[in-house]
């Protein structure tokens, strides 16, 4: 432990040498600390004293990660020790005592600390509509972060879902931007907005426009002009950085041709100047060795050293050398990067350790965190499954099913604690050994066995995501059940492994489906998938689907209390789920992009729309409530919706409110959402739905880019109810 002390930050560059300015500029892995296979199962990885020495003593490393296969098996005393071990080491080798500032992927909950708590994808998040409960959850990831020793948390992921095949789709807040900017500012303020011992800094994740690759595959080319990357990739940054956002990490793929990593309009004119960002600019792994090796442009490693810190990265995730450690301190010492321009790297990077409390002490006493893993945090883990779940089909009111019939339980997910939590669990691509499962954590069918008792469910795996492993064994043994639930899945993976060349759902998979609806039974579809699977086939063979995304934990008993109707579902969609692998429109198009072959505007036909979800209950929405029909500068419009349950079961609502801009200089999408709010009614009970509207609501990147709002008709639309008002 460091004793308290008060730190004066341009007192302390003054005192340090180049070699400690680039040291804390330096991120290594801490495979280069330690010895031993990170994917051992039994025996953990070891520190070794000469590595640390190495790093410390030496190349005066600053920030420390780690990623791996074995990652889940560190408990928190473990955890406590290896920072510790690691802390201890820098400080006895910084003239200085600078702390080393410790980085993980807490992506979806502290997933590499054991017996934390796991929530629902980020996908997920955004399904449940609820910013209060995202930003509750993120609270809890940040307290179990912390407890681990970790102050640093690469999360949020900000990019935009507007890529189906992108293997990242499900680590995000969906494909709308005002959807994705309220998660966003909820999720920034649940990290870091907290007492010092239970905050993280939160990490804004991938800046810019890395989520639209053109071919679909992970840090390939994207080609976005500059009017899109500020209309549709920009304000989730922006409204991070308005939150407080302490970090950022760049776009490991390239813009038009330029590596982000090089590109000084991003990283310096436009994230610096323009949006005034003062926290640290981290890049991903290995991405200034790959100006050289994969992006080819720079001639060698010490080029692209060079072209990526003047562009404005302020630290290297190296993370397996200190290649780059020696191309910097070679570069400022003879002359072709400036002190200066180390120095301001260097202070961002020690007044975020300041802000962080390292300087008063590297680790908060684990006696602080008496509810690490309880049963407090598994149940708004449950919450915010359960509130994701969005029922997408309800044929005759299949669901909820009786729980007094006999249920047949099959497909890849049906059984796998790894398929409902996807990757970044555990491990990084969240394949795992049951080693590595959480006790206590029920997967889909243990839970309907807890329901229902063990003598009333069947289960036939049937399929893998992939193959077919024994596809009669579940149609003989459907003819003993009274239903039928297909649970669909698909292998957990993210970045370059979650790489598909195409969006239809496995054929396996497809022919479970197909062949037990042979039977007769209703069917049931439990979707989880880390995107839009292509289902068009098989949708008209079930009577009921939910779309249950990546749940984590708590997700098998949130599924089950769904089918079963202890729970009334309302998730919506935060995408649009395309019926077809070419057909990828999301709902905020343009009006040219409803042209069908006939020259009709009926050619958007997607599965399921974006804000889609269904209930057990029913909602009867009355007509707009509205201030005023005219809205000037500095001027509102307070609109009013009312709501009511029409229905026999208390349920929630999200009411959303759209809009279409009639007429504009550039060409206005058919609707874009404006607001929305989540509401709980019982039956019979009405309520006004309030929302504030302002011109800046309206507004849009021009062509000259600037954000604008142009005088003209606005349609305002929530349901099948439509007001028109007159922007002045």
């Amino acid at each position: 432990m460091l004793a308290q002390r008060n730190v004066d930050i341009d007192m302390l560059i003054q005192n340090m040498s180049i070699e400690e300015k680039v040291g804390q500029m330096t991120q290594i892995d801490l495979g280069l600390l330690a010895d031993g296979n990170i994917c051992a199962l039994k025996k953990p990885q070891t520190l070794n004293a000469k590595k640390l020495a190495t790093a410390f003593k030496k190349y005066k490393v600053g920030s420390v990660l780690n990623v791996g296969c074995g990652s889940g098996t560190i408990s928190l005393d473990l955890w406590h020790s290896i920072i510790d071990d690691i802390q201890k080491e820098s400080l006895a080798s910084s003239k200085n005592k600078i702390p080393v500032l410790y980085g993980i992927d807490a992506i979806h909950g502290v997933t590499y600390t054991k017996g934390g708590t796991l929530f629902p994808q980020q996908i997920g998040q955004a399904a449940t509509w609820n910013p209060a409960l995202v930003k509750r959850a993120n609270q809890i990831s940040a307290y179990e972060t912390r407890a681990s020793g970790i102050p640093w948390n690469f999360s949020p992921v900000l990019d935009l879902a507007r890529q189906p095949l992108w293997s990242r789709f499900f680590e995000t807040y969906g494909e709308d931007v005002y959807l994705a900017k309220t998660m966003t500012q909820s999720a920034i303020e649940g990290l870091q907005n907290n007492k010092e011992e239970y905050r993280v800094a939160a990490c804004m994740k991938h800046f810019l426009g890395y989520s639209l690759p053109l071919s679909g595959k992970d840090r390939t080319p994207a080609w976005i002009s500059d009017r899109e990357l500020r209309e549709y990739f920009l304000p989730t940054f922006q409204t991070a950085i308005a939150s407080g956002a302490k970090t950022v990490m760049i776009n490991s793929g390239d813009i038009n041709g330029t590596p982000v990593h090089a590109n000084y309009d991003i990283l310096t004119t436009l994230l610096r100047d323009e949006l005034k960002f003062e926290g640290v600019a981290v890049t991903d792994w290995e991405d200034i060795y790959k100006l050289h090796t994969t992006h080819r442009v720079a001639s060698s490693k010490r080029e692209a050293t060079k072209m990526a810190i003047l562009a404005g990265i302020d630290m290297s995730m190296t993370p397996n050398d200190y290649e780059f450690t020696e191309h910097l301190i070679d570069l400022v010492k003879k002359g072709e990067i400036s002190e200066e321009r180390i120095n301001l790297s260097v202070r961002r990077i020690l007044q975020l350790k300041k802000e962080l409390g390292l300087f008063k002490t590297t680790r908060f006493d684990k006696i602080n965190y008496p509810k690490f893993g309880s049963a407090q945090f598994a149940t708004v883990a449950y919450e915010a499954a359960a509130e994701s779940i969005t029922l997408l089909k309800n044929k005759n009111n299949t669901l909820p099913l009786s729980s007094a019939k006999k249920v047949l339980v099959c497909g890849p997910s049906a059984n796998s604690l790894d398929l409902l939590n996807g990757a970044w669990t555990h491990t990084w691509l969240g394949r795992n050994d049951k080693t590595y499962q959480t006790p206590n954590k029920q997967t889909i069918l243990q839970a309907l066995q807890t329901n229902l008792g063990k003598s009333n469910v069947l289960y036939a795996k049937g399929v893998s995501a992939d193959s077919a492993i024994d596809i009669q064994n579940a149609i003989n043994k459907a003819s003993l059940a009274d239903y039928i639930i297909v649970c669909l899945g698909e292998t957990p993976a993210t970045e370059i492994p979650g790489n598909i060349n195409t969006l239809e759902l496995e054929d396996a998979q497809k022919e479970l489906v197909e062949s037990l609806s042979k039977t007769g039974k209703p069917l049931v579809l439990v979707l989880c998938f880390n995107r839009p699977k292509i289902i068009h086939s098989i949708v008209n063979k079930a009577d009921a689907i939910i779309h249950a995304y990546l749940p984590g934990n708590e997700g098998g008993h949130a599924i089950n209390d769904i089918l079963y109707g202890k729970v009334n579902p309302s998730g919506k969609l935060p995408f649009t789920y395309p019926s077809a692998t070419n057909s990828l429109v999301t709902y905020d198009h343009k009006k040219s992009e409803e042209m069908h072959v006939d020259f009709s505007f009926n050619g958007f036909q997607p599965e399921f729309e974006f804000g889609h979800g269904l209930s057990y209950t029913s909602f009867n929405y009355g007509d707009f409530l509205i201030s005023k029909n005219t809205l000037g500068d500095k001027e509102n419009i307070m609109l009013q919706i009312p709501v009511q349950n029409t229905g026999t079961r208390k349920g929630k609502e999200v009411v959303q409110l759209y809009y279409d801009d009639v007429f504009a200089s550039i060409t206005p999408s058919v609707k874009k959402l404006v607001r929305y709010k989540k509401i709980e009614l019982n039956p019979g009970e009405k309520k006004l739905v309030s929302f504030k509207l302002t011109k800046e609501d309206f507004s849009f990147i021009n062509k000259k880019l600037n954000r604008v709002t142009e005088p003209g008709d606005i349609i305002l639309m929530c349901k099948d109810k439509k007001q028109k008002i007159e922007i002045k």
